[in-house]
């Protein structure tokens, strides 16, 4: 997700300051995405530049509150009109490692994918635990961050079952030793013994 246009969402229930909006991002998606502070305010900058934000006066604290502005407010309009694209074949690591895995000499690949099977077993299991304790309306919008994290848990570990029956059915098994040539039978030598 676009921090910017996180930003905007949260600046347009209401003028907030830097440390506010990182606080209810992270709130908003159930610490899923931690914010760094920094990148809050590069992000609040640039909108300000760009005119979708402005900056109010400091408060007796010296914090400095943004709110949205029309523009800003058809920018997010138009960013929740618009469907999400995925892009050109976006990286994942774990299928760039195991990609390169099966290419490495060395490489125990099926104990690879058991490992990462029992690590995506154990995300399900913790999402799914997370998911039972949000319970209240309040929480609908953590719910459906968990509900996206246990849906993709779900894919990866029907992709590393399809990756070990492919591992099954085109690596070979290991040849098994040849057996020893026999030895070679005598044969007589025209005139002499052998």
């Amino acid at each position: 997700m676009s921090v910017r246009y996180g930003l905007l969402a949260l600046l347009e229930r209401g003028p907030r300051y830097g440390y506010q909006l990182r606080s209810e991002f992270e709130q908003a998606t159930g610490g899923t995405w931690p914010l760094n502070i920094g990148q809050v305010y590069t992000t609040l900058t640039r909108l300000e530049r760009d005119e979708l934000v402005r900056a109010l006066p400091e408060s007796d604290g010296g914090q400095r509150p943004y709110e949205v502005t029309e523009a800003g407010r058809a920018e997010l309009a138009r960013w929740f009109a618009t469907p999400v694209e995925h892009g050109d074949r976006p990286r994942n690591e774990l299928t760039i490692k195991l990609a390169l895995a099966i290419t490495t000499p060395g490489v125990d690949v099926r104990g690879m994918v058991q490992a990462q099977r029992t690590a995506s077993m154990r995300m399900l299991q913790e999402y799914t635990r997370l998911r039972h304790g949000a319970d209240s309306p309040a929480d609908l919008a953590w719910r459906l961050v968990l509900d996206a994290m246990i849906f993709q848990a779900e894919g990866e570990l029907r992709w590393l079952d399809h990756c070990e029956a492919s591992l099954a059915r085109f690596t070979p098994a290991p040849l098994a030793p040849a057996p020893a040539p026999d030895p070679e039978p005598s044969t007589p030598i025209p005139g002499g013994t052998r």
